[in-house]
């Protein structure tokens, strides 16, 4: 990725955002040229000059202090994610090394990890990294995501080893827009994520290889990108039409492992009382039964494979207690 060309778009798209009355500036009805704040005026906003501020939106941002960074920020109003964005932008222009292209290690998940997703026997739970793979799931988390899993474009080509991921499933699947309901806002938010990724290691191969796929095979994907947005997700609602158990509104809840850095713990819980509740809990009991076919909308019959728990999707095959303990 072009680090200059993502800071140089990148500032210029949250300038387009900020209008002069947002940011207190009389405009006196004056034919603006631009969307948004011109460069001089969020160099008076932020104390520098024009022409330091226009070499910084340039792309030009080694050696930018801290407090300047913060005053630009203040400047375009940038809310968390976006000032994380930003900084991490510089901290990787300011460092060579983070930008020289490096196959990533293998994402493994720990043993105890996989032992605590296990004993999470009503409660959806995954792991994901910053790529959106899905590293791991339990039982029910495999059960609930099984159109992606399932899916056969969601590990991208036949290379063993290969997880599902997330980003691929929801441009290149067409049963995508199916399986969420609110498939806008999902997709939104997942390439929203994959910038803020972008932005943390630049030199992540697969993550660039990745983005490259998605923005030649997918126009929707490609628009989402080109907008520059980044976010932080850690709470919420979302809603799923599953094959087999239905519609599902369940709450979310993130949890980054410390021990593992770029792993997150992905959990979702229903509402007591609800059909969402109900309906998670007929989808734990068919989890634990044969495999059932199930019929997906205008695709006909396909059959939805029984999920096994985490310790064995870990492992790519069954295994004994004893094994499982190795792992």
């Amino acid at each position: 990725m072009d680090r200059k060309a993502d800071i140089r778009e990148f500032l210029i798209s949250r300038r387009g955002k900020v209008s002069p009355e947002q940011a207190g500036i009389l405009s006196y009805g004056d034919l603006r040229r631009v969307p948004g704040l011109r460069r001089e005026e969020v160099a008076q906003l932020a104390g520098v000059s024009t022409d330091y501020y226009t070499r910084l939106e340039r792309g030009s941002i080694r050696g930018a202090s801290a407090s300047v960074l913060e005053a630009v920020a203040s400047a375009l109003q940038l809310d968390e994610a976006e000032r994380a964005h930003l900084m991490d932008l510089a901290r990787t222009a300011n460092s060579p090394s983070l930008r020289t292209p490096r196959r990533p290690t293998q994402q493994r998940v720990r043993p105890g990890v996989l032992r605590l997703l296990d004993g999470m026997t009503a409660v959806v739970a995954l792991v994901q990294n910053g790529r959106a793979d899905i590293l791991t799931a339990n039982m029910l988390g495999r059960a609930l995501y099984a159109p992606v899993f399932d899916s056969a474009v969601s590990s991208g080509p036949d290379i063993p080893g290969r997880v599902p991921n997330q980003a691929r499933y929801l441009f290149l699947d067409p049963g995508a827009g199916d399986f969420y309901p609110d498939w806008n806002a999902v997709a939104a938010t997942t390439v929203a994520m994959l910038r803020s990724e972008a932005g943390r290691n630049p030199s992540d191969r697969a993550l660039n290889e990745l983005v490259g796929e998605l923005t030649t095979r997918s126009g929707p994907f490609a628009a989402l990108w080109a907008r520059h947005d980044v976010r932080i997700h850690t709470t919420g609602t979302k809603r799923f039409h599953h094959p087999v158990a239905g519609d599902l509104s369940l709450q979310f809840e993130t949890l980054h492992l410390p021990g593992d850095e770029g792993q997150t713990l992905f959990t979702f819980t229903a509402e007591p009382g609800s059909a969402s509740e109900n309906a998670l809990a007929f989808l734990a009991s068919w989890a634990a039964s044969p495999p059932q076919p199930a019929t997906t909308g205008g695709g006909g019959p396909r059959r939805i494979h029984r999920p096994g728990n985490a310790l064995e999707y870990a492992a790519g095959k069954p295994q004994s207690t004893k094994d499982r303990i190795k792992t």
